[in-house]
């Protein structure tokens, strides 16, 4: 089990300090500026968690929903912070969802990814080490709407990659429908159903957030997050849209099956209803009556008879091609 690797950066409008730590202690004293975000990358250990929560005194309830690790997104207010729970998505390559808790206190603001590897804060990182925006100069809670908002801004090429995978589906349909196609829509169906579980509770915990009435919360930031909210909603519009057309997509399938086996049974019909006379005039010549007899079958005793039968079949067979051509029945459907 790795250790958690802790990243602080400290900053006000003149002045940022950053550093990087395998624990706390190691970070030494953290500087007293008008925002600490404090980054924990990694909640598999604990050890981070329970010194950081021991530390700024973080609610038994929120240490363990941190460490759970499966937490639907939220928002819980508490009297000196609010906590917050989003997931976050990636696609590279198989959908995985990953948690990430935050904490928004008057001064501080804490996140704790549960896996380690990259995340989407690079950018805002950038943001304030070059002070660009208004972010350098305000408070922490325009820090958890930048936050907040990287990790909702990667929702959108996530969606892009199922909405070009279900069209890629959709031609191999068309084209050629087989188990293994359909075997990748429902595949396609149970991830896009996560991203809903993951993304549904979002849309009620960012208008909490927006709407409450919290101490860290300032007015001006509000519109942003309310702003997050209505990006929330267009992700689950796309997601609703893309389950429909797999919905769609299946049903699609069911259909191109179908056609393709009233097409194959088609030409087993016509061959066979080619062959049904054939084999009538061939019954018959085959019942070998006797030559002697009065009442015989005709051209029983003819040299050519036997030539003449196989011309009368093919020509029935050729004949009964030819009709089913002009009916259109033996055309390839366009």
């Amino acid at each position: 089990m790795a250790a958690s690797k802790l990243r602080v950066i400290a900053y006000g409008p003149d002045q940022l300090v950053e550093r990087e730590g395998a624990d706390l202690p190691a970070l030494g004293e953290l500087p007293d500026l008008p925002v600490l975000w404090i980054d924990v990358d990694g909640t598999s250990d604990g050890t981070a968690v329970r010194q950081l929560a021991e530390r700024f005194r973080l609610h038994p309830l929120v240490v363990d929903d941190i460490l759970a690790e499966h937490e639907r997104a939220k928002v819980d207010s508490y009297e000196t912070y609010d906590f917050v729970v989003i997931r976050m998505l990636d696609v590279t390559p198989e959908l995985r969802t990953e948690q990430l808790s935050l904490v928004l206190g008057k001064k501080l603001v804490l996140t704790f990814q549960g896996e380690e590897g990259g995340d989407p804060f690079d950018p805002v990182r950038d943001r304030i080490r070059k002070a660009h925006g208004p972010l350098r100069g305000a408070g922490p809670d325009l820090l958890t709407h930048a936050l907040l908002d990287s990790v909702v801004d990667t929702y959108f090429p996530v969606l892009e990659r199922y909405g070009e995978k279900l069209e890629d589906l959709e031609a191999a349909i068309v084209e050629r429908p087989t188990n293994a196609v359909l075997a990748q829509v429902h595949k396609v169906k149970r991830e896009l159903l996560r991203v809903r579980r993951a993304v549904w509770p979002l849309r009620e915990a960012l208008s909490t957030l927006g709407r409450a009435e919290t101490p860290f919360v300032k007015p001006e930031t509000r519109v942003y997050l309310r702003d997050l909210h209505d990006q929330t909603v267009q992700v689950m519009d796309l997601i609703e849209t893309y389950r429909d057309l797999g919905s769609g997509l299946t049903d699609l399938y069911l259909s191109s099956v179908s056609n393709r086996l009233n097409e194959i049974m088609k030409v087993l019909t016509i061959i066979s209803t080619i062959f049904i006379p054939l084999s009538f005039i061939a019954g018959v010549y085959g019942m070998n009556f006797d030559r002697a007899q009065p009442m015989n079958m005709p051209e029983l005793g003819w040299r050519y008879g036997y030539f003449a039968c196989l011309a009368l079949m093919a020509f029935m067979a050729l004949g009964m091609v030819a009709f089913f051509w002009r009916k259109g029945w033996l055309q390839p459907k366009r």
